[in-house]
């Protein structure tokens, strides 16, 4: 549970003009994936197709994916991030970083940082068994 508490405390932290939930999980899919029709996106995020093409079209009109033709049918697109979402995943995940570490360096004594050391491993370990 305290895991948890402490990724939902960082996924809900925004700055200015970051992504919305579902822009961010879209992006990250494009980028795990590749390219993909809305179709398919929609069924891999388990959302309907209306609410992924609402969701790309924010992502398309800041110029975080692109679409193309889709190669074997001119009727359908696909989707694919560009390098402007590219680095902004980057910089979402960087920012994610520097907090938990501005967290670590002011809450927490040398002797409690050692302990979250020693545990870190173990919670590794922990994460790789499930």
């Amino acid at each position: 549970m305290s895991i948890g508490l402490c990724i939902r405390q960082l996924r809900q932290r925004q700055t200015h003009g970051d992504l919305s939930l579902p822009e961010a999980s879209a992006l990250k899919r494009l980028d795990r994936s590749g390219p993909t029709s809305v179709t398919e996106l929609a069924k891999a995020e388990q959302i309907s197709v209306q609410s992924m093409g609402t969701t790309l079209g924010s992502l398309e009109a800041r110029g975080l994916v692109q679409r193309q033709p889709h190669p074997s049918d001119g009727r359908r697109s696909v989707l694919s991030i560009t390098k402007s979402g590219i680095r902004v995943l980057g910089d979402k995940h960087n920012g994610r970083a520097e907090q938990l570490a501005k967290a670590l360096s002011n809450g927490f004594s040398p002797a409690e940082l050692r302990q979250l050391m020693v545990a870190a491993p173990l919670i590794e370990r922990l994460a790789q068994c499930l």
